[in-house]
Order: C-alpha cells, then sequence, then structure tokens
C-alpha cells in the first residue's frame, strides 16, 4: 500500500508566492504523528507532503491520499480532492475543518475522519486494505492519550532544513476553557487529553534538542499535571517555549517552575484591552490579571513574551488600534501579534453571528485570521481591515522594536532577527496576504 499524507498551503506559508522566502514555520505534528499511526502490518510505504515547504506533484504514486484540513485551507483542499479523484486515486479528508464541518466534506472526498485520529485512522486503513472503506469514521471524545504504547511522531519523515525547528512536542491536547471564539472546545471538547509525562520525557530525550516547542494550547490546564512535567524537564537543562493563558500569573510557583525547567518564552492570549470585550469573547478569566505586573513578572524570571490580540470583538471601536499598540509599547511585551477576529464554522461566535446576520463570506480562504469576513459592530469593516495593518506597521517599527525590547531587557540577538521578520510581515501584507495562489 502506498500512502501520501498531504498538507495543503494557505496564503502565509505555500511553496511558491509566499510571503517569505525560506519556510518560517515549525514542523507540524500532525503528518507525522498519522505516519506513526499506521499499522506496520500493512507495509505501507509512506510520502509526506507540506505545502508550506513544497508543490504537490500533478500525479502523485499513491493508492490513498490524505489531506489534513483546517478552514483557511479547505477550499485548496478540496481542490486537491478533486484532482486526485479525477486521476483514480482514494483520497480521505480529516482535521479541525472537518470535524467541525463533516457534511459539507464528506461530498469532497470517499472517507472522512472526524476528530482525533489515534483510534479511527489505523480502523480506517485496514478497511482500506480489506476493499470495505466506509465515508464516515468518528473518533469518540472519550479516547485516551494516556497510553504509553502510542507511536512517536515520525520527523524524520520530513527534510530538516526546511523547517526553522523540527524539536516539536505535545504533552497535551484541547483546553478546560470555553472561549466563543476557538475552534478547539467546538472539536474537540473542553477536556484535557494527557499523554503519560513518561512517554513526553522520552520523545524529547530520542529527538536530542535543547531548544524545543510544546504546541499544547494551554500548559496549565491541569496544574498538577504541569508541574509534574516540568519538575522532570529540570535535569535536561533544555530551553523551552509554549503556550499559556494568562491564568498562571495567579501562581508564582509555577511561574518559578517554569523559568527553573527551561522556559524561555511564553505566547500568551491577551485578546484585548477593551472594557467590555473579554465578556464579548467569554474569556473573562483574563480580566482577573493586570496584564502589565504578569509581563513583568515573566520578564523578571527571564521569559519572553509573545502576546496575541484580537481586534474586531463587539466592544471595540477605532480608537481600539492605537490603544493596543500604547499598550504593548507601555508592557514591554517582546513579539506582540495581531489577528481579526476570525468566526470559525462550528464555533459559537460564527453561530451567534449567523443568527444576527452578519457573516459577510463563506469563502473559507478568507478565514485565515487576517481577513474581515463579518460585519463589525463597533466601526465599519474598512476601519477594522486599516486599523489592523496600521496596527502591525506601528509596533513594528524600528523605534518601537527598540522600546519594547529594552523595556523587556531581552538583548538576545534571536528576539532582535525575529522582530525584524515580524516588521517584513507588517509591511507586506497588502503585497502577500491573498489567496490567488498557482493551481496545479
Amino acid at each position: 500500500m502506498k500512502i501520501s499524507l498531504i498538507s495543503p498551503k494557505g496564503p502565509l506559508y505555500r511553496a511558491r508566492g509566499g510571503i517569505f522566502g525560506k519556510s518560517l514555520r515549525y514542523q507540524p505534528l500532525t503528518l507525522t504523528t498519522l505516519a506513526a499511526l499506521v499499522p506496520s502490518e500493512l507495509g505501507a510505504r509512506l510520502e509526506l507532503i507540506d505545502e508550506g515547504i513544497q508543490t504537490v506533484p500533478e500525479q502523485i504514486d499513491a493508492d490513498l491520499v490524505g489531506l489534513t484540513v483546517i478552514t483557511g485551507t479547505a477550499p485548496r483542499a478540496y481542490e486537491l480532492a478533486a484532482h486526485f479523484r479525477a486521476a483514480g486515486k482514494t483520497v480521505v479528508l480529516g482535521g479541525p475543518h472537518v470535524t467541525l464541518q463533516p457534511e459539507e466534506a464528506a461530498r469532497q472526498a470517499d472517507a472522512i475522519c472526524v476528530g482525533y485520529a489515534e483510534e479511527s485512522w489505523p480502523r480506517l486503513l485496514h478497511d482500506f486494505a480489506a476493499g470495505r472503506l466506509q465515508p464516515l469514521y468518528r473518533q469518540t471524545q472519550d479516547f485516551l492519550l494516556a497510553n504509553a504504547e502510542l507511536p512517536y511522531p515520525q520527523r524524520q519523515l520530513f527534510p530538516a532544513k526546511q523547517f526553522l525547528t523540527q524539536a516539536v512536542f505535545e504533552a497535551t491536547r484541547s483546553c478546560v476553557h470555553d472561549c466563543e471564539f476557538c475552534v478547539a472546545p467546538s472539536a474537540w471538547g473542553r477536556r484535557q487529553y494527557q499523554h503519560p509525562v513518561d512517554w513526553v520525557l522520552e520523545d524529547i530525550r530520542r529527538f536530542g534538542a535543547k531548544r524545543i516547542l510544546f504546541i499544547d494550547l494551554n500548559l496549565v490546564s491541569d496544574r498538577d499535571y504541569a508541574r509534574e512535567l516540568f519538575t522532570r524537564l529540570i535535569p535536561l537543562k533544555l530551553h523551552w517555549y509554549g503556550l499559556s493563558t494568562v491564568l498562571l500569573a495567579h501562581d508564582a510557583d509555577l511561574m518559578d517552575l517554569f523559568a527553573r525547567s527551561g522556559c524561555r518564552g511564553l505566547l500568551l492570549g491577551f485578546e484585548t484591552v477593551t472594557q467590555g470585550s473579554l465578556s464579548d469573547a467569554r474569556k473573562r478569566f483574563n480580566g482577573s490579571v493586570d496584564y502589565k505586573a504578569f509581563v513583568q513578572d515573566l520578564h523578571m524570571r527571564k521569559i519572553a513574551v509573545q502576546g496575541c490580540f484580537a481586534f474586531g470583538l463587539d466592544h471595540d471601536t477605532p480608537e481600539t488600534f492605537d490603544a493596543t499598540v500604547d499598550f504593548a509599547l507601555d508592557a514591554g511585551i517582546d513579539l506582540p501579534r495581531f489577528a481579526i477576529l476570525t468566526p470559525f464554522p462550528g464555533t459559537p461566535l460564527f453561530t451567534r453571528m449567523v443568527a444576527e446576520n452578519r457573516i459577510l463570506t463563506r469563502d473559507w480562504s478568507l478565514y485565515d485570521g487576517q481577513h474581515v469576513v463579518f460585519q463589525p459592530r463597533g466601526m465599519s469593516v474598512r476601519e477594522l481591515e486599516k486599523g489592523h495593518e496600521r496596527a502591525w506597521k506601528a509596533i513594528y517599527r524600528h523605534s518601537a522594536i527598540v522600546r519594547r525590547l529594552w523595556k523587556a531587557r531581552n538583548f538576545n540577538p534571536i528576539a532582535f532577527f525575529t522582530n525584524l521578520g515580524y516588521r517584513f510581515y507588517a509591511h507586506n501584507l497588502h503585497r502577500f496576504y491573498t489567496c490567488d495562489w498557482p493551481k496545479l
């Protein structure tokens, strides 16, 4: 059996015509995890294709083609699916968009996988090999990651030089919160799935890198688990980067543990500085945190901050953009990141905006966090578009970069060059952030 697994391109990361000459993405875990889950008894030959680093050939020597789909790449995934089905290939679709829009996806493929795939993907492959492929494979939410026998991602199936890093790891999945805009609770529920800590440590040891990235959505969902994991990371003498909610601010001991275990950077969803907007997003718990003091606490522990903000919440106004830039400057956020609020299909936000007749387009290729696909409440579509772009340019002026990094006491050359990369991005959104990519 020959299997080709494909991650379709999006407007930012694509091998031809993307904003960067070299891919600035980390190696994704989805395809390498799916590759590891292929039952050995099938004797399958695997090919992995990430359109962020390479083009998809017109002809593929495969019996089965699998594509992982997020909303922004859905049109491209459907285009590829149609192309390969016309060529006589069996096509399977999975991923977050498929989980949230199964009826739509089912029309584009021979079979779909809904939910996570640890159990359903091997079952699908056995059925395919036996000639009894079913149109739908659904993994229930009561499965466990706490299985020490689960295989480790097959990272070696991708060329290392094409990514900024291959040292990407996962300890947990999903998040306990129910933020209105977030895909995770709608697709996978609010229960956190956890790999055994021994499994995580063995994966890290096997790979051998000293700088690693955790892609977990919320490393502090279960604080007891977090304490065990990061206590046991200390002897490995790593530098690690990951994601957390701002609720970490309420646990100084856990912040200290993060620092001792080698944390050098956290991505944090601040979301907004506008009064009332946290309630819009069902993220009221952020209101319990003094953002500026929290950033200072992390900097004191030599932990850099990538702060994420969303524009377009219902209480946002044209004044929100400058207020957000001023806050990021004043707090000394090492790497600010702005996005336009996006009502992904299947989320409570999308459902509410449909009911309010505020969805402007269902062209999924525009659902990427950088296009306005809904009618804002406190400003016009044009004001949201231009304010978002203006904020990016303002926060990545040379003087703003120096001011933020000086305030953070972050004199690491990597921080400076990363900011320059984001400056290039900020000044080229209008040129590159489009969806008119070349066809096959």
